[in-house]
């Protein structure tokens, strides 16, 4: 009988590690499939547009796909400065950023300060849901590594520079460059480029238009680190 017993267990265990396995296979074809090809639409996208559809069914996302070449360097230099500096030199991990956000949430008692990379933001955006738990933690990082040893760095900028939020259902620079300031991604001052890159950790906070003492002042620290920051 324990016999028995123990083997199914290796069974089980057997077949957990299997589909696993099977598992991250699924996210490496798709990461190594947009090496050469635009998203559609991303797991983020899905959520944000199942939940606008609660209140208007016919509800849709701003969203229109622009190659790296058409947005502004402004923007990739504030997007590097606002959310991280060390992009072109981690491996998808920023372990000093990591080790502060540690301290001063040990200090505070809660979670007031994260520390995700770009590489980390869209690993998430891309595959997984906004909820927190250690195994989707645990996924997460999973998938920064396959995206940074398949992906080439002036890629990952790209898809996320298209996939992220910027306004309530409006996804990538190209929209939220049209819904904030009426313009093309690929024309956007320093200013405006700053602006959008402090408007990244709570997107849904700026209607078009719409300034606040907080994001003006995020905007001047933003601008004041863009010129020493390189790009991909």
């Amino acid at each position: 009988m324990l016999k028995s017993l123990w083997r199914w267990t290796i069974y089980g265990v057997l077949l957990a590690l299997i589909a696993l396995a099977l598992v991250q296979f699924w996210f490496v074809i798709h990461i190594w499939y947009w090496v050469d090809h635009n998203p559609q639409i991303t797991a983020f996208m899905e959520a944000r547009l199942e939940r606008l559809r609660e209140k208007n069914p016919r509800a849709t996302l701003q969203q229109q796909w622009v190659p790296y070449d058409r947005i502004s360097v402004n923007l990739k230099r504030a997007i590097i400065a606002a959310e991280d500096a060390k992009f072109l030199d981690h491996g998808g991990f920023d372990w000093d950023s990591i080790a502060r956000a540690y301290e001063k949430n040990l200090k505070k008692g809660k979670i007031v300060s994260g520390a995700s990379t770009i590489s980390q933001q869209l690993a998430k955006n891309l595959f997984l849901s906004g909820e927190r738990t250690w195994w989707r933690k645990a996924q997460e990082a999973a998938i920064t590594v396959m995206i940074e040893i398949i992906m080439s760095k002036r890629r990952i900028l790209e898809i996320y520079l298209n996939v992220i939020e910027w306004g309530n259902g409006v996804f990538g620079a190209e929209a939220a460059a049209h819904y904030h300031f009426g313009i093309a991604a690929a024309n956007l001052s320093a200013e405006q480029a700053a602006q959008l890159a402090a408007m990244v950790p709570s997107p849904r906070r700026y209607s078009a238009g719409s300034e606040t003492p907080y994001l003006l002042k995020r905007t001047e620290i933003i601008l004041s680190r863009m010129n020493a920051v390189p790009v991909p």
